[in-house]
């Protein structure tokens, strides 16, 4: 061998053994597969977006008793993928009552026009500025889905969603934006004992410690906050009646599913629109057989 060529071995495995100590970097995904993309880790931690192959179908019209929230949540959207301000959302309240439905069914009503959904695990948000990074420069408006989202004390994704809705030291991509769904207000948990920071200052107010400023201070990021109510009964049974009705069942058939439909709810302690599409999968599977 010779020396050239032993200096080029010797290069390239040194060249190896930096790779490995410089941050990984996300590969470019194929924007035209689909409309939706997960953030995916590679066993070497390497970060990218993996189209989602089956999306869900759901429109905004199979959507019941959750107007005045529905107009919240697609107007800002509009403005979203019009190019006008708009904001960060944060979607709180009772399981079951159309929260990530409501985002799924705003992408299917805004896809046509650029509107693209990034799905980002709690235990990734700490890629979010790898994200954005990536997506800054193009033409469609991406919604940052976090779903399901609660934090412990001192978990690291707390801080990196306070960065990333702040936009830091840089100002935030004007083609994206955070939503997310919690069935916390203020997405860490609340005890008692944070009601003894409290303090009155002279002119009589009451004011929040330390602790509980902390846990209130990453809700207050979002610009919009939207919040769900559990469904009372009448509410559910109209959701039951509209997934049978797209299930192929008639009038009939779905004024006589009522009781069932409630011993249903009983059974699973909730009236939510979770439920009634359960239970009208099963009910109008039954029948089909």
């Amino acid at each position: 061998m010779t020396q050239l060529e032993q200096f080029l071995t010797r290069a390239e495995a040194l060249l190896g053994r930096l790779e490995t100590l410089l941050p990984p970097t996300a590969a470019e995904p194929d924007w035209g597969a689909g409309i939706a993309f997960r953030w995916r880790k590679s066993s070497g931690g390497r970060g990218y977006l993996q189209p989602v192959a089956h999306l869900s179908p759901i429109a905004l019209d199979d959507l019941h008793n959750i107007g005045p929230q529905k107009e919240q949540i697609e107007q800002n959207t509009r403005q979203f993928v019009e190019g006008l301000p708009a904001n960060n959302v944060l979607l709180t309240g009772a399981r079951g009552t159309g929260k990530s439905s409501l985002i799924k069914a705003c992408l299917n009503q805004f896809a046509d026009k650029g509107l693209r959904l990034i799905e980002v695990d709690k235990s990734d948000l700490g890629d979010l500025a790898d994200i954005v990074d990536m997506v800054s420069k193009r033409p469609e408006r991406f919604v940052v889905f976090c779903d399901d989202l609660s934090f412990e004390e001192g978990e690291g994704g707390y801080k990196a969603l306070k960065v990333a809705l702040d936009g830091s030291v840089s100002a935030q991509s004007d083609n994206v934006l955070i939503y997310a769904t919690s069935n916390r207000r203020h997405l860490l948990p609340e005890r008692m004992s944070d009601n003894a920071g409290y303090h009155h200052s002279d002119d009589g107010d009451l004011h929040p410690g330390e602790t509980v400023e902390e846990k209130i201070s990453l809700s207050e990021r979002f610009g919009l906050w939207v919040t769900f109510y559990p469904f009372k009964q009448d509410d559910y049974l109209d959701i039951v009646g509209h997934w049978l009705s797209h299930f192929g069942c008639n009038a009939q058939q779905i004024e006589e599913a009522r009781a069932d439909a409630l011993r249903w709810a009983l059974q699973r302690g909730s009236r939510s629109g979770r439920v009634a599409w359960q239970f009208a999968k099963d009910h109008a599977g039954k029948m089909n057989k």
